[in-house]
């Protein structure tokens, strides 16, 4: 249990990380760097999460509300309730609960989209994986996976 509540709480500090790192780096047409003045032709944008929910926030401020919620501040309040079942500051039979706010945190179903949209892509232009979609998948799936250990712990000493 002490590795999963050091793994839980170093999640609290990924997350935020994984927010603002460029998950994507997209273009209309691949980029042309030139040897001499070293310049670069159309260059690419990066895309973080928070680019894109801000983006999201002048266009569509209710879809925006649900999305911020969804990927943001749900996952961060599934972390913190695991946290405290973990260290006894909250009932254990309470863990459902936190199962349950995770199938509102949406930030797998927002990796999955991400992924649909690389692969798939629209058909013009350019999309790169940056590295911060590599930290946010492992904080999905670690968030996953920590979730699942503490309960079944947690109905191992119930037993």
């Amino acid at each position: 249990m002490k590795y999963l509540k050091i793994a839980n709480l170093s999640l609290l500090v990924l997350f935020p990380i994984s927010w603002f790192v460029p998950l994507l780096y997209t273009g209309l047409f691949k980029p042309i760097t030139f040897r001499w003045p070293n310049r670069t032709l159309f260059e690419l944008s990066e895309v973080t999460i928070v680019s894109g929910l801000s983006s999201l926030w002048s266009s569509s401020p209710g879809l925006a509300l649900i999305v911020t919620a969804a990927a943001i501040f749900f996952p961060i309040l599934k972390i913190l309730g695991i946290a405290m079942v973990q260290f006894g500051l909250m009932d254990a039979k309470l863990a459902p609960l936190m199962s349950w706010i995770g199938k509102f945190a949406m930030a797998d179903i927002f990796l999955l989209s991400l992924y649909v949209l690389i692969f798939k892509g629209m058909g013009v232009g350019e999309v790169r994986v940056g590295w911060g979609m590599y930290l946010f998948t492992f904080c999905v799936v670690a968030s996953i996976v920590i979730s699942a250990l503490t309960e079944k712990l947690l109905k191992a000493k119930a037993a």
